[in-house]
């Protein structure tokens, strides 16, 4: 998964060769300089500029522009450099910009050599600044890590070239200034657009219809979201999006392939590539709050391109934040705790505290300056809990259907979209400091892997409570309300869902699906119908992995389903064999870069059998579960989020009327 970095925080990095791809508003000019074990570039030969491109193992763009990219193999960096800086310069005595804060936040991401987005940086928070350290690649214990630096210099490259111990950084400075001003002065610049004729130019080569509206220039294809994250442009988010006739930005890889292919039209059979281009200017900031208070929050009060991104990047803010502060407040308790134990093992440790009472008033003082420290821990966390609920209770309503809980009004208005969204909500986290402040839990589309939903008895007190066929149902259930969100979020005929129910007995819960005439045929059953399903998805897969590896797109065969498809499976393993489950795993391995996703529900005890060879199956899968557990981990801060699956409200239809709809615009664009 992309990592979508924030100021200070780092990644390992799992390939040494690699690429990184730098995007701003105006044009800058790429420099990478080695260091030394303290961080010293020993001399002008550990500089790779405009005018002297390579180092062993570096490379970078010749010319300042709008989009730049950095080559680097990591096994060629000599023994003694330590690290690499990737720098970023706005040229001097052209016209331009002379200050980053002038311009759109700059964006950089690292890929490796075969498109996949290892982690993104997006370089807020410069003002004066005209010269930048972007991101640190360094060595760690053997290996090579990637850390956001963004480091600015008001003085420009002199001042950082001075900072990093470099003899002569002025003369050497304004050297490369006035070459690359030479050379911008000789050609003719072509910005990337923005928007051309009412078309955006999409981080992945492919152009999709917009409003009017905030435009910044893209360059060539994280957040993620991101990791936009996104896509969550902060804490493990991840950005991105998807690729469809009129799609939004993207998520996943560096852009893909177009194919045609029958009824599907154009489809990226790859991943898409997460936007890396700068954010536009933020929206207008809330209204200045009283003095003493907390600023009144607003929805969408974040970057973006529309206010669907801006939602998601706030959204991902609101997580990173309560993250925060609960580590915060978690650290200070502990530091509280730690404190006390300290100074009651001193009091026992002093032979005047034996006798009489001061023993006892020294162990009292003690408690108290830790229930002060509690205390004000508490009240700190309480005010920014205050914040994120306001903040909330603010966003939650102006949500859109893809991010918006079953309850929430915004269904009852649906329309089938002709547009595919940024991402869409798999349910809610939160935390036991505060378990009614519950976080929209956003992931980015397509999906980058499978869903499976837990029917066993994970571990949670309310799986416990629960009977197994009870719990089962449940989680049936939970496979269609994701399902049905699905199909819901994508355009007519660009998404197609299939479901194995070898034994039929989720009937009753894939009513919804097949009353409403949503699913592409009738559940499959029987070993018979297992097989035909599955034979029918792995032939896909194949045909159109050939397809775009060998160039060949145009040669599918004319009547293949070019939509995206998701798989339901119920009951497994009862029903599949050897051959079944062989190609269930193949599925989960290939199928989400073509198109193909499973949606599993299953127990994993249920499967035992087969021991370690489904291992590889179960972890390519992203577990959610049909009632509230604390499972998911956070690598970041180390907390364990409680994860809340969404929920159709009891006795609702929403979600059949919502998939009627689906149906009938899916008939209306076959004709």
């Amino acid at each position: 998964m992309t990592a979508e970095l924030v100021r200070g925080q780092n990644h390992p990095l799992p390939h040494t060769r690699l690429e990184i791809r730098v995007t701003a508003a105006a044009p800058v000019m790429a420099c990478a300089t080695l260091g030394d074990e303290r961080g010293t570039v020993r001399g002008t030969e550990w500089v790779a500029h405009p005018g002297s491109p390579t180092l062993p193992g570096i490379e970078v763009s010749r010319q300042a522009a709008a989009g730049l990219r950095f080559h680097i193999d990591l096994e060629a960096v000599p023994e003694q450099a330590h690290l690499v800086h990737v720098l970023l310069a706005l040229p001097e005595g052209v016209g331009g910009p002379d200050r980053f804060g002038a311009t759109a936040a700059p964006f950089a991401a690292v890929t490796s050599t075969d498109g996949t987005e290892v982690a993104s940086f997006t370089l807020t928070g410069l003002e004066s600044e005209s010269a930048v350290v972007a991101l640190e690649l360094y060595r760690r214990q053997g290996a090579w890590k990637v850390r956001a630096v963004g480091q600015g210099y008001a003085g420009g490259l002199a001042e950082l070239f001075g900072d990093h111990g470099l003899p002569q950084a002025r003369a050497f400075a304004g050297g490369i200034q006035e070459a690359v001003a030479r050379h911008l002065a000789s050609t003719v610049q072509i910005p990337l657009p923005g928007a051309q004729d009412g078309v955006r130019v999409r981080s992945d080569g492919l152009s999709s219809s917009a409003t009017p509206g905030p435009v910044a220039q893209t360059g060539p294809a994280g957040p993620v979201t991101q990791g936009g994250s996104t896509v969550p442009q902060t804490g493990p988010a991840a950005t991105g999006g998807t690729a469809a006739a009129g799609g939004a930005a993207a998520s996943g890889g560096t852009g893909g392939t177009a194919a045609t292919g029958g009824a599907g039209g154009a489809v990226n059979y790859t991943h898409p590539g997460r936007r890396i281009s700068a954010p536009p200017t933020p929206p207008p900031v809330a209204p200045p709050a009283e003095p003493g208070r907390q600023p009144r929050p607003v929805a969408g009060d974040a970057t973006g391109w529309s206010m669907d991104e801006r939602l998601y990047n706030q959204v991902w803010g609101m997580f990173e934040d309560l993250a925060r502060a609960v580590a915060a407040y978690r650290s200070a308790i502990d530091f509280a705790e730690s404190r006390l134990d300290q100074e009651l093992d001193r009091v026992l440790s002093d032979p005047r505290h034996r006798i009489g009472g001061a023993g006892e008033a020294a162990r009292e003082a003690a408690r108290v300056k830790h229930d002060q420290l509690a205390t004000q821990a508490r009240e700190v966390l309480d005010r920014d809990l205050a914040q994120l609920v306001a903040e909330s209770e603010v966003v939650e309503p102006a949500l859109p259907a893809a991010y918006a809980r079953w309850d929430n009004p915004v269904w009852h208005a649906y329309r089938v979209p002709m547009e595919i969204p940024m991402a869409l909500r798999l349910g809610d986290v939160h935390l036991p400091e505060h378990p009614d402040l519950r976080i929209p839990m956003l992931v980015r589309l397509p999906l980058e892997r499978g869903l499976w939903v837990d029917s066993g008895r994970s571990g949670s007190e309310a799986a416990l409570m629960m009977d197994e066929a009870q719990l089962r149902g449940l989680a049936v259930d939970t496979a269609v309300a994701h399902a049905g969100r699905l199909l819901a979020v994508y355009p007519p005929g660009e998404f197609t869902v299939h479901v194995i129910d070898p034994a039929g007995s989720a009937a009753r819960s894939l009513a919804p699906l097949t009353a409403s005439g949503a699913l592409a045929g009738e559940p499959a059953a029987g070993a018979a119908g297992v097989s035909a399903v599955l034979a029918k998805l792995t032939e896909r897969v194949d045909l159109v992995q050939m397809a775009v590896r060998g160039g060949a797109t145009e040669s599918l065969p004319p009547g293949l389903d070019t939509a995206e498809q998701l798989l339901i499976v119920n009951d497994f393993p009862h029903g599949f064999d050897d051959r079944a489950v062989t190609q269930l795993r193949y599925l989960a391995d290939e199928g989400p870069a073509v198109g193909v996703h499973l949606l599993m529900v299953a127990d994993r005890e249920d499967a035992g059998a087969y021991g370690p060879v489904l291992d590889p199956l179960w972890r390519s899968l992203l577990r959610i579960t049909p009632v509230p557990d604390d499972h998911l981990a956070d690598p970041w801060v180390g907390h364990a989020w409680t994860y809340e699956p969404p929920t159709v409200p009891p006795g609702s239809r929403v979600l059949f009327q919502v998939l009627e709809q689906v149906a009938l615009a899916r008939r209306s664009w076959r004709r």
